[in-house]
């Protein structure tokens, strides 16, 4: 999809109608009985449009996902509206009224702001991206708060806006990019322009190391249902706070500078921390709200020998340890029945489905075995969700 324009039109909108929800398998026969009226390039660009929409419904929910407009890489790369809708009631209540969201995108972000009540400069230097972020608007009712510009955000004065918004783009010709000095533009550049407004907030890879992120910065990880989403460094807040946010809720955990937790022997319950409190250096405080250790000086899970409710760790109580051993292993899970198996990994080099294969687990029962290490030894904890 290379020009939007067409979409836009009346015939364009009516074929989006017509194509809303087409599965892959009959996508030729919709297509072929489409383009006896109508000019196959515009077919194919609605059928390409339905696709895409369909792909972004997980990101930014079906409603508004059948409403607005994608393209490839925007699906890919955009942020989830639930964490998006975050970062805006922060904004929100920092009482930012504007903000200019330097490489907006397809819009997701200045949509979220936008929604939040907050007015919005969206940037992207890109002709087609920048089209479809002003769609999205529109097609949304936002238009009124969302300004959409064609332009290199570098050149943009952003003087008089409450705070600055940088997504820099973090994938290149060969993919990933994992050096935040490579993105496009430089995180010291986006540094820069966050500190110009009273207020910043830089969006990053999770996996973004602890001793680049700036003096004058709070770090943020963000986990959605689980996954850990991004990293968000916002600037006027509080210089050096370290924070993991999971969502939905969402729940905050902040970071208070305790040391590495103790190890100690493995207990009654094992305890998953999230990704996003992982990332964020703070299973320290997990560890301490439970009572608990660590089950090794790298790894981090916390074990504990009673169950408390926490909403940053995932808690197993753990029935069997077991030294590396696969046969041994099998032996349990065929005494216990277990022909559900999941398994999970931290420390150790084998797969999961590797394992899984192994072992043939066959039976009414289910279990969870941990690869890990216990105080430098590889070893097996077989439990179950507590």
């Amino acid at each position: 999809m290379n020009d939007l324009a067409p979409l836009l039109t009346p015939e364009g909108r009516a074929l989006l109608d017509a194509v809303r929800g087409t599965a892959p398998a009959d996508e030729l026969a919709v297509a072929t009985r489409l383009r006896r009226e109508h000019p196959a390039e515009l077919v194919s660009a609605a059928l390409g449009q339905a696709r895409l929409r369909q792909r972004a419904a997980a990101k930014f929910g079906a409603e508004d996902a059948e409403r607005m407009f994608f393209t490839p890489n925007g699906v890919e790369q955009s942020t989830r509206a639930r964490v998006a809708a975050h970062r805006a009631e922060r904004m929100k209540a920092l009482g930012v009224a504007s903000v200019a969201d330097l490489c907006c995108g397809i819009g997701g972000d200045a949509v979220a702001l936008a929604r939040a009540g907050i007015r919005v400069l969206a940037v992207d230097r890109d002709p087609l991206t920048a089209a479809v972020a002003r769609a999205n608007a529109e097609a949304l009712g936002l238009a009124g708060l969302i300004e959409v510009r064609e332009a290199d955000v570098t050149e943009v004065d952003t003087d008089g806006y409450d705070a600055v918004f940088v997504d820099p783009a973090r994938r290149g010709g060969r993919g990933r990019i994992f050096d935040p000095e490579a993105y496009s533009p430089p995180l010291s550049w986006a540094v820069g322009a966050a500190l110009k407004a009273p207020h910043g907030a830089l969006k990053v890879a999770p996996g973004i190391p602890h001793e680049v992120v700036p003096a004058a910065a709070e770090a943020e990880w963000i986990s959605d249902g689980g996954d850990v989403k991004e990293a968000v460094l916002w600037f006027g807040t509080g210089p050096g706070a370290v924070r993991a946010t999971l969502l939905p809720g969402p729940r905050t955990l902040l970071g208070t500078g305790l040391p590495d937790p103790e190890v100690r022997p493995v207990g009654r319950y094992l305890y998953e921390p999230d990704g996003a409190v992982i990332r964020a250096h703070l299973v320290a405080e997990v560890a301490r709200d439970l009572d608990g250790g660590l089950v090794d000086e790298t790894i981090a899970y916390v074990t504990a020998d009673t169950l408390r409710p926490t909403p940053y760790a995932t808690a197993y109580e753990i029935t069997d340890r077991l030294p590396f051993n696969v046969k041994k292993l099998k032996a349990l899970l065929r005494e216990r029945g277990v022909g559900i198996l999941t398994v999970k990994k931290r420390g150790s080099a084998v797969e999961p489905e590797e394992l899984r294969r192994k072992v043939k687990p066959q039976g009414p029962n289910s279990a969870t075995v941990f690869l890990t290490r216990v105080a430098g030894a590889p070893t097996m904890l077989v439990g179950h969700p507590a």
